[in-house]
């Protein structure tokens, strides 16, 4: 592997030297809001902890990891990380939350208090058993991030290709991480340095660790021999897969731990389930264990720092230092580390001259191979830090306590901001919160379930869902391959529907279509005095629909028609139907949510305009733009004007007080209409009627809009004169019926997903 620098640097090398794949591993304890160790068990809420990928527990009950999905980049795995933490938040018992630090919070006296996970299988606490005993319960408390790393494998292929000292592709790739492993571990001591935020202990955690404590606050316990390590004694060569694998087999055969897994090193070759598969398929990726809760994080990392150590790792391949002896390297390492982790958090590092060299060659890499501007400034950064020692996270916790703030204080506040945060927008999930609200709901209920998500195409809302062996697609929450392809295509056709349901006996309105305006313009007369609502053909979301209940002007209806064109090539011009617009959603059946939709309105106070009303409405939280929120603001356009003209308003008129004045004639949430509970206030016979007329358009899922006169008036489907049918939604909003502005709510992307994943009910 010659001249590495010099081929990184090509262009055909340098892009694909900046792209990995990426999975992060957090662990926390879960602690009341005092800061106090919480009693309760892990969360039923997330089912068998033994098969959810991405909620688990480590060694104690009270020990939450959070585990994300390989991703290929920090943004992405953010994402994940953001998304996850947001759920176990929402999902703690209430009056807990993740205490924020990589040192347990206050532990009990008796050790037999601290409870061993309770897992399924035997194995799994038997070993954890094992390690209570040869390490103590206390050391186990230790939490902290792994962070998995994969270089790009076409960059590997083409590396390989380009090369002619190994002639094993695998023996290659290998070598490659093996190089990795060993830089990683001679110099981590530098990211203990930026990155260690475990200066001090609470009560309790060095009480029988069998030595005595720091005398001083250190910049990480956690990452010194005074964490979770193994026995000096214990070592481990890098210099081959082959002594990798043997070393760690000798040590299990000689007792010196239990089992391959015990093997507590800051980097771990990845890639098979044993050391001797490893060294026979060859490393597919490594595990980097020595990263420590950052406390100013919500999420325990930064995506900046996942950055850093993503161009960190490649700046250990860059590096060129092969005449070295390997393991001289890794014992050099180990005591660099150990005495860095050591130092006052407030002391320049002993090490400055070295850490300042490396981090010239870690921006010199980065510039030869075109890192953005992003990277480079956080690596000057990094830079600056060498002689700024309280800047880094040790020490800017170490200047908190020294206010006068203790460690346990400082934890506490910042646990409890961000379970705060985590509730701030119960709607919205963190990491996804620029997709449809619906999508959002479903991720956050699929994260919780245990079912893994894989975002295909964020702009359009696709999802892959998969549980074990099962994978079931996803588009926009409640597109799903329960229905038939011709399903939706019938409901975007509005007429199509009403024919339908008309020949399977259901009301409908009367009406026409139309193709053009001026057919639609000609046929004014056949509406006029009467009540007609205006309406694209083939769109959803009340986009282009004017409704006019006794009758429109020519003018108004000119408009109107124009209007709707501007949302479809075909209109429809339909019967009003006298009543109240109720939203059915139906799945598998069966009616499982109701809404009754307030058209958009404003309600005066004497002295504001329309215009002024509408601003003030539109800050409510709830609402937002592009179905990011529960309730959509309010909009001030044509068709509005419209509706306020034909009221003999503009939106410059001052309502008097409590006068109110509906700016839409439609119902529709996503037109800025306020939304009410009414599922468990709606008669069983106006269920069974939507969910009948969705089952005979051949739906699984389904919203559906009835107008009910009068819903104390008993009917079935033949009564023509107690409901009409107006519409079916192939794509409806599952976010009203869970958000609400009244009522209680209900919660339907848990029952779509019960549908796809029957097996989860188990």
């Amino acid at each position: 592997m010659k001249n590495m620098q010099e081929k990184l640097s090509e262009i055909q090398f340098s892009s694909l030297f900046k792209g990995a794949k990426i999975g992060i591993e957090k662990e926390s304890q879960r602690v009341n809001l005092d800061g106090e160790l919480a009693k309760t068990a892990h969360p039923n809420i997330f089912g068998n902890r033994t098969f959810h990928p991405t909620i688990q527990t480590d060694f104690s009950e009270t020990q939450v990891e959070i585990i994300t999905p390989v991703t290929t980049s920090a943004e992405e795995v953010m994402s994940y990380l953001a998304g996850l933490h947001e759920v176990v938040r929402r999902s703690l018992p209430e009056g807990e939350m993740l205490w924020p630090l990589s040192m347990p919070p206050v532990l009990p006296q008796d050790e037999k208090d601290i409870q061993i996970a309770k897992l399924d299988n035997p194995k799994d606490v038997a070993y954890r058993e094992h390690l209570a005993k040869v390490y103590g319960k206390r050391k186990q408390m230790v939490s902290g991030i792994h962070y998995n790393f994969e270089f790009d494998p076409i960059l590997v292929k083409r590396l390989f290709a380009d090369q002619s000292e190994i002639s094993d592709y695998r023996e290659f790739r290998t070598e490659l991480y093996l190089k990795v492993a060993r830089n990683y571990l001679r110099y981590r001591w530098l990211i203990t340095y930026l990155m260690g935020a475990a200066p001090q202990s609470e009560r309790g955690y060095f009480s029988d660790c069998g030595k005595n404590a720091p005398d001083m606050p250190v910049r990480s316990i956690r990452n010194s021999n005074f964490g979770y390590t193994n026995d000096e004694s214990v070592f481990v060569s890098y210099r081959s897969i082959k002594d990798y694998a043997e070393s760690i087999q000798r040590l299990v055969a000689n007792g010196a731990i239990s089992e391959e897994k015990e093997f507590y090193s800051a980097v771990r070759l990845r890639g098979g389930k044993t050391v001797a598969e490893i060294a026979e398929k060859g490393v597919g990726y490594i595990e980097i264990r020595n990263i420590d809760n950052n406390p100013f994080a919500p999420y325990g990392i930064t995506e900046e720092q996942v950055e850093l150590l993503h161009y960190f790792l490649m700046y250990m391949l860059w590096l060129d230092n092969e005449d070295c002896d390997a393991d001289e390297l890794l014992h050099k390492g180990e005591a660099l580390n150990n005495q860095v982790a050591l130092e006052n958090p407030l002391t320049q590092t002993s090490q400055k001259a070295e850490g300042l060299e490396l981090l010239a060659g870690w921006l010199g890499m980065a510039k030869a191979i075109g890192a953005n501007e992003t990277v480079l400034t956080a690596i000057e950064k990094y830079q600056s830090l060498m002689a700024k020692p309280e800047e880094t996270l040790a020490g800017q916790m170490l200047t908190h306590y020294n206010s006068g703030l203790t460690q346990c204080d400082m934890a506490v506040e910042l646990g409890n901001t961000y379970q705060a945060q985590a509730w701030e927008k119960s709607y919205q999930l963190a990491g996804f919160d620029d997709m449809e609200l619906s999508t959002q709901m479903m991720i956050f209920d699929s994260f919780q379930k245990g079912i893994n998500v894989e975002i295909l195409d964020r702009r359009d809302q696709f999802l892959k869902l998969s549980y074990q062996d099962h994978i079931e697609y996803v588009k926009n929450a409640n597109m799903t391959s329960l229905d038939n392809y011709v399903v939706p295509l019938m409901m975007e056709n509005k007429t199509v529907t009403k024919k339908v349901l008309a020949e399977a006996g259901f009301s409908v309105p009367g009406g026409k279509e139309y193709g053009d305006v001026e057919s639609a313009n000609a046929d004014y007369g056949y509406f006029v005095d009467r009540g007609i609502v205006v309406k694209p053909k083939s769109t959803n979301y009340g986009l282009g629909i004017s409704i006019f209940k006794d009758g429109a002007s020519e003018a108004a209806y000119q408009e109107a028609v124009e209007l709707a064109f501007r949302e479809d090539s075909d209109i429809l011009v339909e019967d009003f139907i006298e009543g109240t617009e109720y939203r059915f959603f139906v799945i598998d059946g069966q009616t499982e949510a109701i809404t009754l939709r307030i058209p958009a309105n404003v309600k005066g106070d004497g002295t504001a305009t329309i215009r002024e009303l509408v601003a003030e409405k539109n800050k409510n939280p709830l609402r937002g733009q592009q179905y990011r929120a529960p309730l959509q603001k309010i909009q001030t356009g044509d068709l509005e004007a419209l509706m306020l003209k034909e009221q003999g308003y503009d939106f410059d008129t001052v309502l008097a007080q409590d006068e109110i004045v509906y700016l839409r004639e439609n119902s529709n949430v996503s037109t800025g209409g306020d939304s009410i509970d009414l599922t468990e206030e709606m008669p069983q016979c106006y269920k069974d009627i939507a969910a009948q007329a969705v089952v005979a358009l051949g739906a699984e899922v389904s919203g559906i809009d009835l107008i009910i006169p009068d819903i104390n008036v008993p009917a079935d489907k033949n009564d023509y004169q107690a409901y009409g049918i107006i519409e079916a939604n192939f794509n409806p909003a599952m976010h009203m019926h869970a958000f609400p502005f009244e009522g209680p709510g209900e919660r339907l992307s848990t029952i779509v997903l019960d549908l796809l994943f029957p097996e989860l009910k188990k």
